[in-house]
C-alpha cells in the first residue's frame, strides 16, 4: 500500500474521530439550546450563543483527549488561544445563520429555529475542522528514519575500489 493510501486512511480516521466528538457536541448544543430556549425568556440567538459556548467547552475536551490526543501538547496556551479564536469565529458563523433566518427572514418557529441552528452548525463545522487541524492541534513533525545501509563509498584513487564494490553487491 502506498504512502498516499496511508495518508488517506489516516485522514479518514481523523475525520471519523472528529465526527464522533462533533456529533456528540451537536447533541449537546441542540439539547442546551432547546432547554435554554424553553425554560427562559431569552431571545433565540442569545439562547443559541449559550448553547454554542457549552458545546465549545465539551468539544475542546473531546478533541484534545480523543481526536487529537497524539498531537503536539507542548504549547497549550497557544493551542487554547487559537482554539478559542477559531471557535469564536465558528460561533459567529453558526449563530449568524440563525440570526439571518430569524430576524432577516422572520422564520422564528421552534422547528425553524432548530433547522437553522443545525444548518449553522454544519457550515461552522467545515470551518472548524479545517482550522482546528491546520492551526490548533498541529501534527508533530514526522520522525526521520535512518537510511538503509548501502555499500560504502569507494575512493576514486583506490586500486582495490572497484573490486571492493563488486564484492559488496549481492
Amino acid at each position: 500500500m502506498g504512502h498516499g493510501a496511508s495518508r488517506l486512511r489516516r485522514l479518514g480516521h481523523e475525520v471519523a474521530k472528529f465526527g464522533a466528538v462533533g456529533g456528540a457536541g451537536v447533541l449537546v448544543n441542540l439539547v442546551v439550546f432547546n432547554l435554554v430556549r424553553h425554560t427562559t425568556d431569552l431571545q433565540v440567538v442569545r439562547a443559541s450563543v449559550i448553547a454554542t459556548v457549552v458545546a465549545i467547552v465539551f468539544n475542546y475536551v473531546g478533541f484534545r483527549y480523543f481526536t487529537y490526543r497524539d498531537r503536539d501538547k507542548t504549547r497549550r496556551t497557544r493551542e487554547m488561544t487559537l482554539f478559542l479564536l477559531f471557535s469564536a469565529i465558528g460561533l459567529v458563523i453558526e449563530n449568524g445563520v440563525l440570526y439571518a433566518a430569524t430576524y432577516g427572514f422572520g422564520w422564528n418557529t421552534p422547528l425553524q429555529n432548530n433547522v437553522f441552528k443545525f444548518l449553522g452548525i454544519g457550515v461552522a463545522t467545515l470551518f472548524r475542522f479545517w482550522s482546528y487541524r491546520s492551526w490548533v492541534f498541529r501534527a508533530l513533525p514526522a520522525r526521520e528514519t535512518p537510511a538503509a545501509p548501502g555499500p560504502a563509498p569507494v575512493a576514486q584513487n583506490d586500486p582495490a575500489g572497484p573490486r571492493k564494490a563488486r564484492q559488496q553487491v549481492p
